[in-house]
């Protein structure tokens, strides 16, 4: 998929896994927080927009409960525009990010206020994997027949935190093990929680 979106134009390519692992941190440092804090409990993760638009007109009085934390795309995003920007002395407003995933409510969330930081967008556009996968068609890209290539750095590299991401249950695992983890000031060992 890296050499095929650098076939279609895009100059950097990035791995979203990366935006899970930062997500599950904040997850995991507001988790902590709450309990510390007395803040509001359970907590519920926020990375499903069609979840968290559902909440917002169905039982606002939940609100309270779900995590602040943005999803990994729109956390990539933000970190693009800015850590990435100034890094490597872009102006965040000549970068525009795409991102693919696989639910069109993701559509929705890039355009909710609360996903701009500094002024900008977090996301500029998202694409289904379908529309990826139509846009490969149609620019006469032989997929099956493509070498590897690896993803951008900085930030193409992603933990098992982040593997698990997009199982059930996987969000709050990966917080749940990265809050004790902050806890105990110690990695984990290979154990189910």
């Amino acid at each position: 998929m890296v050499t095929a979106l650098k076939r279609l134009g895009f100059d950097k390519v990035f791995d979203t896994n990366t935006g899970a692992d930062f997500t599950i941190m904040e997850e995991a440092n507001e988790f902590i927080d709450r309990i510390k804090n007395g803040g509001v409990l359970p907590m519920a993760t926020s990375c499903c927009p069609a979840w968290v638009r559902y909440t917002e007109m169905n039982y606002p009085e939940l609100l309270p409960h779900l995590s602040s934390c943005k999803s990994p795309h729109q956390m990539f995003g933000a970190l693009i525009k800015s850590y990435y920007a100034k890094k490597n002395g872009i102006e965040p407003s000549k970068i525009y990010v795409v991102s693919v995933m696989p639910c069109i409510a993701k559509k929705f969330e890039r355009t909710r206020e609360d996903m701009q930081g500094a002024g900008y967008d977090d996301v500029d556009a998202v694409i289904t994997t379908r529309e990826l996968a139509r846009m490969i068609k149609q620019a006469h890209i032989e997929f099956v027949e493509l070498p590897d290539s690896k993803y951008d750095n900085p930030m193409g590299e992603a933990t098992g935190a982040a593997a698990i991401f997009g199982v059930t249950g996987g969000v709050m695992e990966a917080a749940l093990r990265t809050a004790k983890e902050v806890l105990e000031r110690k990695n984990l060992r290979k154990t189910r929680i």
